[in-house]
Parts: C-alpha cells; sequence; structure tokens
C-alpha cells in the first residue's frame, strides 16, 4: 500500500501543470502610521490584489505590515529594502531627493495640473516605460512596482484674507521641500515646514500661511488657525511609490513578478478612488466649519506663475552636472503632461 501511495504522488507531481502550491512571504515597510493612504492601501488593495492575479497558479504571498517606523523611519524605507531588511516599502521620492532626485520633477514644476489622477497615472507610466526614469530604482538596488502615490493639488491656507499676490508681501509662508520655491517672485517669506507642526505653528504666529493639499488640511484641522483658503492651481504632485528588493524578485517565478505588479496597479486604483473622494469631503468639511474657500482669478494664478524664478531649469542643470538626465527628464515630463491634455501656466522646460 505504501509503495502504491508514493508512486501515485510521483506520478502526480510528474503531470503537467500540476504543481505543489507554495506560499511567498513579505514584510513591507513604511515609516507613516497606517493612517496615511498610501499605508492603508497596502493592507486595502495591494495584499488582496497580489492573490487575486495569483489565483488558480498554486502560489499565494503572505505579507506581514511593519509601518510607523517599526521598521524603517520616513525616508529610510529605500535604504530598508536596498539592505534586504524588508522586502517591499513605501518608497518616496520626496522623502529620498538625493537617491531619487529626477522621480521629483513635479515638484520642480507647479502650475502643471491640479489633477492627481493624471499625474499619478502619467508618472506611473513613465517609470515602466522609460529606462532613465527606473534608473533610480534600480541604482539602489530595487524595483519599482507600481503603485504611484499622487497628492492632491496643493493650495494656499493662511490666517488672512488673500485679495491679490500684494497681501502676501512680508508674510510667512510655510512649504514642504521643494515647494519652497513656488513662493519667489510672490514676496512672501518662505518658511521650510512640514505636516507635523503646521498647526501649532500657524496657532503661535511663527508664520501666517502654509501651502498643503486639502486631503491633509482637514484631518490636521488647519481650517482652525488658516481659514482663508485659496485654491490657485499650484498643482498635484507625485510622491513615490512601492518598490521590492532586487534580489528578492529576481527570485521569483514570473507569475508571482507580475501579481505584484497587479497588485501594485490595483493599489493605484483603490487610492486614486480613496484620495479624490478625501478632496471633495476636505473642502466640504471645512466650508462647514467656517472657512472661506477661494478660487484665485486667473490673472492673479497667472501673475504667480510668471513672477516664480524657473526653478525647474535651476534644478534640471543641477542634475546634468552630476551626469543624470535633468534636462532630459524635464522634458519628457513637460511633454508628456501635455500630450496628456495638461494646460502648464509656463513652460518650463522650453524657457
Amino acid at each position: 500500500m505504501k509503495t502504491r501511495t508514493l508512486a501515485a504522488v510521483a506520478c502526480l507531481a510528474a503531470l503537467p501543470g500540476i504543481a505543489a502550491a507554495e506560499e511567498y512571504s513579505a514584510t513591507v515597510v513604511a515609516g507613516h502610521p497606517p493612517v496615511f493612504r498610501w499605508v492603508q492601501m497596502i493592507d486595502q488593495a495591494f495584499a488582496p490584489g497580489v492573490n487575486a492575479a495569483l489565483e488558480g497558479t498554486g502560489q499565494s504571498m503572505r505579507f506581514t505590515g511593519q509601518y510607523g517606523g517599526a521598521i524603517a523611519g520616513v525616508g529610510d524605507e529605500l535604504e530598508t529594502v536596498e539592505a534586504g531588511l524588508a522586502e517591499i516599502g513605501v518608497c518616496q521620492s520626496l522623502f529620498d531627493p538625493a537617491k531619487l532626485a529626477v522621480l521629483n520633477v513635479t515638484y520642480y514644476t507647479p502650475f502643471v495640473s491640479d489633477d492627481p489622477r493624471t499625474v499619478s497615472i502619467l508618472m506611473d507610466r513613465l517609470q515602466r516605460d522609460d529606462p532613465r526614469m527606473a534608473a533610480p530604482w534600480a541604482a539602489n538596488g530595487v524595483v519599482y512596482l507600481g503603485a504611484p502615490i499622487g497628492i492632491d493639488d496643493y493650495l494656499l491656507m493662511t490666517d488672512f484674507p488673500v485679495a491679490s499676490l500684494a497681501d502676501l508681501e512680508g508674510r510667512k509662508i510655510a512649504a514642504p521641500g521643494p515647494a519652497i520655491n513656488w513662493l519667489s517672485g510672490t514676496g512672501a517669506v518662505g518658511v521650510s515646514g512640514n505636516l507635523t507642526t503646521y498647526y501649532n505653528e500657524l496657532q503661535t504666529g511663527v508664520y501666517d500661511g502654509v501651502i498643503v493639499f486639502a486631503s491633509a488640511a482637514l484631518p490636521g484641522r488647519l481650517y482652525e488657525v488658516a481659514p482663508h483658503v485659496t485654491r490657485f492651481g499650484l498643482g498635484a504632485q507625485y510622491a513615490g511609490g512601492l518598490c521590492a528588493n532586487e534580489a528578492w524578485y529576481e527570485g521569483l517565478p514570473a507569475e508571482v513578478q507580475a501579481a505584484l505588479h497587479a497588485g501594485a496597479d490595483a493599489a493605484r486604483d483603490w487610492y486614486l478612488d480613496a484620495l479624490e473622494a478625501a478632496v471633495a469631503t476636505a473642502f466640504a468639511s471645512m466650508a462647514d466649519s467656517g472657512a472661506t474657500i477661494t478660487d484665485a482669478p486667473a490673472e492673479m494664478r497667472a501673475a504667480w506663475a510668471a513672477g516664480m524664478e524657473n526653478a525647474a531649469q535651476q534644478w534640471a542643470a543641477q542634475l546634468d552636472s552630476q551626469g543624470q538626465p535633468g534636462s532630459a527628464i524635464l522634458a519628457l515630463y513637460m511633454t508628456a503632461m501635455r500630450e496628456a491634455g495638461a494646460t502648464p501656466l509656463r513652460d518650463w522646460d522650453a524657457e
């Protein structure tokens, strides 16, 4: 009986299309806690999407989330994945500008598009299709999976009304990272800031306003201390995506690799749907709470854009001098956005 059983098992294993089920595992790191949408998408959409794509293959993947700095802090995820301390990470170019510099092109090109879906899908495609956009990931021992992290249109929130650009003269306005360049030519005094300190520093008068996006302004209750919300169409942005350790990824079967990308696509769609809903809720809730929401007139927007320094050209030239394709990426992005239907207030690549 034992001999017959073993023989039957051996015969079944030899049949084409029949293989033993195999489960793979991956630790996923994020410096931000799960309250952030780009962390929520991992458990809500990415992991289920991967296993949905693996149905019928006899393979599956188990994910262990390590969020909120449990293994990697904000900006450390790329290095953690590269070192093999985690298989997958939320790797954000915004917080790792030295290693993922060319991917920050959107932050140097304001007034291009206020639609995060357009920006996200285009940046996702460029990184998959253009070797120059994929190069920073490969140079750091990781593979870009997808799930682009789009940021909704940046706006101006102040503790004073803004009827003209002259109202910004001498005012201290906080902005994150490269966005501080957007204040050049406005007369405002740019101050480097971030979401974790905006509320208290507005409340205590450290600055008079902030450049922020609606989906973060509502949970941060910024409308309480900066109730004047002016939509200038400063632009939606791209901040990063999911990346995987290259050696681990290359060791996976082709169908598992494909499933990871399918899961990232599911996360992208989930994230953008959730973001758009959150933006609509944010504006409605802030208005209900007493905020004054105003759309800047076209001439005021044009004046702001025209008065800015061309930080995009400076950024591109600096990357060129370092042997990176800064100018090429700037032209690639701007051309692709125009082809996607965007109407930039300035052609940052052509000046």
